[in-house]
């Protein structure tokens, strides 16, 4: 009998090794160019431009929105290390740029904390406040004449922890700071441009100066951002255009995908994984498939269950994957939906069901944990139900609906 050590002895000699450098797949790793965000930094650079005039004054505030996956923290870190070596070397200003996760530092002080580390400032860890440690902050850059600029990313994770005070004083820092030159500028990176104007409008009109949006990757931006990526991780001639191909149509936005290209970059990165386990030394369409259905498991959760919803909650789901398709948003209210429904229906020659028995369709649906529901917010009139789907736009999923309402109307006839 051949001993485990023996077979993974042998498994480690034979392996086929595609992917040269898998740091370059990492969903940390931030490439010197980021295809299709050119202008997003130009955009940048004309907010922050002024900090490099010898006798800037006023701080500089931008919102960055858009959804994950769409290159909003990779574009703002590569803005932050280029723009700081620009303004040095070509412009001899001092600028120092300091990134800041909010899912894991929610609080003033952690802020705060993060940012007097990035300086390797030696701040006590107790007995000063968040507020006293700004203030020490700005001290020091004001001594040592840099202007500081912040990206607070997830920054919806802050407002829904901090109290009013903790986010009025970091937005509204030099009503609270006296200071001639007000060295400390915000980059906000939020996925949704609600968590913004949802807050009182003294907060929100300090935040909101300038807004960047962020929209989700088509696929032919996919494939560019693939290729790309391709010749940094892999070896030549190891990636079949197939895979960029399929990996791009399935997740481009204009294809019915989430335009997502941290999902897709993990499908080619995984995709290359299975390649070199079965010994490939190119990786195939057919390893892409693998991939894919890995990194999407709840899909063929979910498409198992649709089997036993009856006619009408599936015409409602098809109404649900219609309307955001046409509208391009990720939410729908419960009223467009039902229209969406009625005519969908009728297109069917069924009869709709009333509003009643429809809302009761979305609640067994997201018990299923296709769809999500919540109340609208401010910025609508009145209270309504949002809808959207808890998975990416995803056409099989759409083409198995379709093939289970036709099963149904069959069985009828």
């Amino acid at each position: 009998m051949v001993s485990a050590k023996d077979i993974l002895s042998d498994s480690l000699r034979s392996s086929v090794l595609i992917i040269k450098h898998k740091d370059k797949l990492s969903p940390d790793y931030v490439p010197e160019n980021l295809p299709h965000r050119e202008e997003k930094i130009k955009e940048l650079g004309f907010v922050f431009r002024d900090l490099l005039a010898g006798d800037a004054k006023d701080s500089e505030r931008v919102v960055i929105v858009g959804r994950t996956g769409t290159g909003k923290t990779a574009t703002v870190r590569l803005f932050g290390k280029n723009f700081e070596d620009i303004a040095e070397r070509e412009y001899g200003v001092k600028v120092k740029y300091v990134h800041v996760n909010c899912y894991r530092h929610r609080t003033l002080y952690l802020i705060s904390q993060e940012i007097a580390n990035a300086l390797k400032l030696p701040i006590p860890s107790r007995g000063l406040s968040a507020q006293e440690v700004f203030k020490i902050i700005h001290e020091y850059l004001d001594r040592r004449n840099i202007h500081l600029i912040v990206a607070l990313d997830e920054f919806g994770h802050f407002l829904n922890t901090a109290n009013t005070e903790e986010i009025y004083f970091l937005v509204r820092l030099y009503d609270e700071i006296s200071a001639i030159i007000k060295r400390i500028s915000y980059i906000f990176i939020v996925n949704e441009s609600h968590s913004i104007y949802k807050l009182d409008r003294s907060i929100r009109d300090h935040i909101a100066r300038r807004l960047i949006e962020f929209p989700p990757y088509r696929s032919m931006e996919l494939y560019d951002i693939l290729k790309y990526r391709v010749d940094e991780a892999f070896n030549d001639n190891a990636v079949d255009d197939e895979v960029l191909q399929f990996i791009s149509n399935t997740y481009g936005y204009d294809k019915g995908g989430n335009g997502n290209a941290r999902i897709a970059i993990e499908t080619l990165s995984l995709a290359g994984e299975i390649a070199e386990k079965e010994g490939s030394p190119v990786v195939l369409l057919d390893h892409a498939k693998k991939a894919n259905s890995t990194i999407n498991p709840e899909i063929q959760e979910i498409v198992d269950s649709l089997s036993y919803l009856d006619l009408h909650q599936l015409i409602l789901l098809k109404a649900l994957i219609r309307v955001l398709n046409k509208s391009k948003a990720d939410e729908v209210t419960m009223g467009t939906l039902e229209e969406e429904y009625i005519s969908l229906a009728r297109e069917f020659n069924e009869e709709p069901r009333r509003h009643t028995q429809v809302y009761e369709y979305l609640r067994k649906l997201k018990v299923i944990g296709i769809i999500n529901t919540r109340q609208s917010g401010k910025g609508m009139r009145g209270r309504t139900t949002l809808v959207s789907l808890s998975l990416p736009l995803d056409k099989r999923l759409d083409d198995y609906i379709m093939q289970q309402i036709v099963v149904r109307l069959k069985s009828k006839a």
